[in-house]
């Protein structure tokens, strides 16, 4: 089947609206929107960034879920206490693939649960002297980490455990950065709150505190790149190979000095814009230091992106930058030439959170196929007029999208494949429909660079074309 028009489009939106009451309709229909190439911008058409509608399935996560799952989790040198019952720190250890160099449990400590396990007597009398002595012990225990984080769930915000203030005297007797994250789970409407509460501690508890320092005239820092799978070093290997030095690489395989060697780079070069937009601007204003946002999905955008950051730079760099492309040109093309006669003309439903929605459009596009239905479990207005302007006319576009929704577009769409998580994954499978899940990799990767294009090209194509679904009947049949 085809692709949708403008007008048919609208009227799938229309025909999946009149499945709520009244009132669920006239809220979820500001989430749904229509693409229009050339037109206003998102926030005339597209409501984000709101509290999800009562009684239908979100695929959202929490406050506490941003700080610790995405931005501080992955700092392998130091220690994150989950602060609150266990399941929070259970459910949040090693999900989401933070690949890190190092000996686990002695200099990284990324795949590890440290939580303060509350019961019934520290609702009642606070835990402010347990986490006290947790800290104490932990310093005992791993005596090689470099510092503390203490990321809050809900009973700590309801009860008003003071963590700023055993943070301090924490770490004023261990000589070491304790660093209260109040990311309280119930605060805001999703984890992107708690990505913008994590960078402010960043920010106050780490990079204030620090002189800035001179840095080379080529350094840079690698911001927002959890390293899903290795994604932070195969980036890394383009940029160094342009002759540009990457003194610092958060969070994903990141350490607490490359946080604090930020304010000596040049430039800042920013992967998730929804997760780390709020430190890069506080380095522009405080320290001066630009940013930019790049995208290294599949070799249109790599190109793009890497004269982008050349640009810069002087001429070495820039020269670097066209030396890089061309190396990498002829891999390129013998990829693009074995999977896109494979790929060409598929249709591909994207349902993520973070920066895919819109970043990996270009890669599927790179192999002849089209995104026909994109949106974000948390994004902000900017981020939909990021995406408006990569995606093609009459792209349904839909902003923390609910079951009912996804399943009835996909029923009416008939994609070749579905893009989303794990939430998503196993009831589109039921459905017959080929599914990569894009928050981790499927357990592959990485998809950055020329190398994980290679990973990504044929990740799809063994998805796309593999003979299984041919023994599963879809609802449309």
């Amino acid at each position: 089947m085809s692709a949708l028009t403008q007008e048919e489009a609208k009227g799938l939106i229309q025909e999946v609206l009149e499945l709520y009451p009244e009132a669920a309709r006239n809220d979820r229909a500001q989430h749904l929107a229509v693409n229009e190439p050339g037109g206003e911008e998102s926030g005339s058409c597209i409501v984000s960034n709101r509290k999800s509608l009562p009684g239908v399935m979100t695929a959202r996560g929490c406050a506490y879920a941003g700080s610790k799952g995405v931005v501080w989790g992955p700092i392998k040198d130091m220690i994150h206490i989950s602060h609150g019952p266990v399941g929070c720190g259970q459910y949040s250890r090693a999900g989401r693939r933070n690949y890190y160099v190092g000996f686990t449990g002695v200099n990284t400590f990324g795949t590890m649960n440290f939580t303060s396990d509350f019961q019934e007597k520290d609702i009642v009398f606070g835990g402010d002297k347990k986490l006290a002595r947790m800290i104490d012990e932990i310093d005992g225990l791993f005596p090689l980490n470099k510092g503390v984080t203490v990321q809050s769930e809900c009973p700590v915000g309801l009860i008003g455990d003071d963590i700023e203030s055993v943070a301090r005297k924490s770490s004023e007797s261990l000589g070491k950065p304790v660093v209260p994250v109040r990311c309280e789970g119930f605060r805001g409407v999703s984890q992107s709150l708690g990505h913008h509460i994590a960078n402010d501690t960043i920010r106050d508890w780490i990079l204030d505190k620090e002189a800035k320092v001179e840095g080379g005239p080529y350094d840079v820092a690698i911001i927002g790149d959890y390293n899903i799978g290795g994604d932070a070093w195969s980036s890394r290997i383009l940029l160094e190979e342009m002759g540009l030095r990457v003194v610092s690489q958060w969070s994903g395989d990141g350490t607490l000095a490359e946080l604090r060697r930020c304010s000596s780079v040049k430039l800042n070069l920013l992967h998730c814009y929804r997760s780390m937009n709020y430190i890069s601007r506080h380095m522009e204003a405080k320290y001066g230091i630009p940013w930019m946002e790049y995208n290294f999905f599949g070799p249109s955008k790599i190109a793009k992106s890497l004269r982008a950051i050349a640009a810069h730079f002087d001429d070495t760099i820039k020269e670097g930058a066209e030396r890089v492309i061309a190396k990498y040109e002829p891999m390129i093309q013998a990829i693009i030439g074995k999977y896109r006669p494979r790929l060409e003309g598929k249709r591909v439903m994207l349902y993520v959170g973070g920066l895919r929605p819109r970043h990996v459009v270009g890669a599927y596009e790179d192999l002849g196929m089209e995104v026909v239905g994109t949106g974000y479990e948390f994004a902000h207005n900017d981020d939909y007029d990021r995406t408006m302007k990569v995606v093609n006319e009459a792209t349904l576009i839909y902003d923390d999208v609910t079951a009912v929704e996804m399943e009835r577009f996909a029923e009416r769409i008939r994609p070749d494949l579905i893009g989303a998580g794990i939430k998503e994954k196993y009831v589109f499978q039921k459905m017959g429909i080929p599914f990569r899940q894009m928050h981790s990799w499927d357990y592959s990767g990485p998809y950055h660079g020329y190398d994980g294009f290679a990973i990504f090209a044929r990740d799809m194509d063994m998805a796309v074309n593999s003979p299984v679904w041919s023994q599963l009947k879809p609802p449309w049949k």
